[in-house]
């Protein structure tokens, strides 16, 4: 099997921030049993800017940019030091990949990333993958590492990704509050995802929280991986999350399975304005798969170009689909609500066709 594990700044460095070498070695080790009994793995590795913190002494996180990028900068270095000296005590060699919103936005470098992690699993390396914050545009970057995560195992066709966190998986409540919370062992494939209700704050240390964890393993459950969200401090909790033992949370892999392209439109992309189209249009989306018209749309928010990828909001605001325009925001707003028969030869006369379109319900 090919397995993407994703562990988070508070479950690999201790309350300063400083690496905790010890739960690094336990992963690991566990890494290491995979390996043995024949699986790949890639490992998404958070604590790069915990880690430069502690090292340059900050009394706390800083809050601007360009002092959060160098601090990253020192970070990454010795968090790779660790990893490197654990995964050498097993005869394995560790591979540093920096990536950014590019490497999955744009075609040619998204395949490109991918035969490059392909490759170093063919020389027998487990690559350590972190977003590139030392340079990354604060525009341009996705801020957690869970996307990241399902990204590249939608990318890498992984058969299982595994969140390795602070808590025990997905609860009905939030257990910090709710003493009745309860332990949601298995959300099926079909299950809304995303409906619940969770936190988008990770730790003091991160910049995680459950609700990315649920927006990842909806991204992976629809390239087909099973994703499971579980406690990284539980004994053998990534050999047992692969084999299928009930570890935290288990999301089941659709049979969806969605093409490539959609995927990256839905996920890997910038979203740059949104439309909003009326109830005829949304069934029309959801319940016949058909392109959206003009016709249907009642508000085009925001300024975009022709080519960028935009969200498609219900009346009442929530996210129905993304897709690729085939007009400009100037135009659409000069051709919204209007039926095919009345539009000018000149335009496009499909605002998003069904092909680059990706329903999100």
């Amino acid at each position: 099997m090919r397995v993407v594990g994703k562990i988070g700044t508070s479950s690999i460095t201790d309350d300063r921030g400083a690496i905790h070498r010890g739960a690094i070695a336990k992963v690991v080790f566990e890494v290491a049993t995979l390996r043995a009994r024949g699986h790949e793995v890639l490992l998404v590795s958070s604590g790069a800017v915990a880690a430069g913190v502690a090292t340059l002494g900050f009394e706390s996180r800083p809050s601007d940019m360009r002092t959060l990028q160098a601090v990253s900068a020192v970070g990454q270095s010795r968090m790779m030091r660790v990893w490197n000296d654990e995964l050498a005590s097993f005869g394995v060699v560790g591979a540093q990949v920096l990536v950014d919103p590019h490497d999955f936005v744009d075609r040619t470098q998204y395949l490109h990333a991918r035969q490059t992690l392909g490759r170093l699993l063919e020389l027998g390396c487990v690559p350590i993958i972190n977003e590139n914050d030392a340079i990354a545009n604060d525009e341009l970057r996705y801020g957690d590492n869970d996307r990241i995560a399902a990204l590249v195992a939608h990318s890498m066709n992984a058969d299982v990704m595994v969140l390795l966190t602070d808590t025990p998986g997905l609860f009905t409540t939030d257990p910090r509050t709710d003493p009745g919370a309860r332990l949601v062992e298995v959300v099926a494939a079909d299950d809304p995802l995303l409906s619940v209700q969770a936190t988008a704050k990770g730790s003091s240390r991160g910049s995680g929280g459950m609700a990315s964890k649920l927006s990842a393993a909806r991204m992976a459950s629809w390239s087909g991986v099973r994703t499971v969200i579980a406690m990284s401090s539980r004994p053998g909790v990534l050999v047992d999350a692969v084999d299928g033992r009930q570890v935290g949370t288990t999301f089941e892999a659709s049979s969806r399975n969605l093409p490539a392209r959609k995927l990256w439109i839905g996920f890997a992309t910038n979203v740059e304005g949104a439309l909003v189209i009326d109830d005829g249009a949304r069934r029309a989306l959801v319940e016949r798969g058909t392109s959206l018209l003009p016709a249907g749309i009642t508000a085009v928010l925001g300024e975009f170009s022709e080519g960028d990828v935009v969200e498609v909001r219900d009346l009442a605001g929530a996210a129905v689909a993304r897709g690729i325009v085939l007009s400009d925001a100037a135009v659409l707003r000069d051709i919204r609500g209007r039926r095919t028969t009345d539009l000018p030869s000149h335009v496009a006369h499909e605002a998003i066709h069904r092909d680059d379109l990706l329903v999100l319900v």
